[in-house]
């Protein structure tokens, strides 16, 4: 059964993968599932819900539930929702117009494998966070 959340991220850059452990170890209810953009569950989910670029692949962090997509720092600050307190502090970035966000999260994205490099797969440290990929 597929999570009533999905965050799908970058499988090939260290600081997605990061987020994803980040999330999954805060996440003690386990309403998030997490799969790569570019696994075949990632493709299908952009497909579903209209969300590429010309590339066929977004360049960016998206979160999916059945019926709508966030993409960017929409999608960063509706995990944000999602998490216990303190994570859920981060719901303070919607204050901040999103063209500013989404900027400083274009501009982060644009440097994320100079500043933090490439994983060749996505490193889950535990079963229980293992079981939770999707693909």
């Amino acid at each position: 059964m597929m999570p009533a959340t999905i965050i799908l991220f970058d499988g090939d850059c260290a600081l997605c993968s990061r987020a994803v452990r980040f999330v999954a170890d805060r996440d003690r209810a386990g309403r998030f599932g997490f799969a790569s953009l570019q696994g075949e569950i990632g493709r299908a989910e952009c497909a579903r819900l209209g969300v590429a670029r010309a590339s066929g692949e977004p360049d960016t962090m998206v979160v999916t539930t059945a019926c709508r997509a966030w993409v960017r720092s929409e999608a960063v600050i509706e995990v944000a929702r999602r998490l216990p307190w303190p994570w859920r502090a981060g719901l303070l970035l919607a204050a901040v117009p999103r063209p500013i966000r989404d900027a400083a999260y274009r501009w982060v994205a644009r440097h994320r494998f100079a500043w933090f490099g490439r994983v060749d797969a996505c490193a889950a440290p535990t079963a229980a966070v293992r079981a939770r990929m999707l693909d």
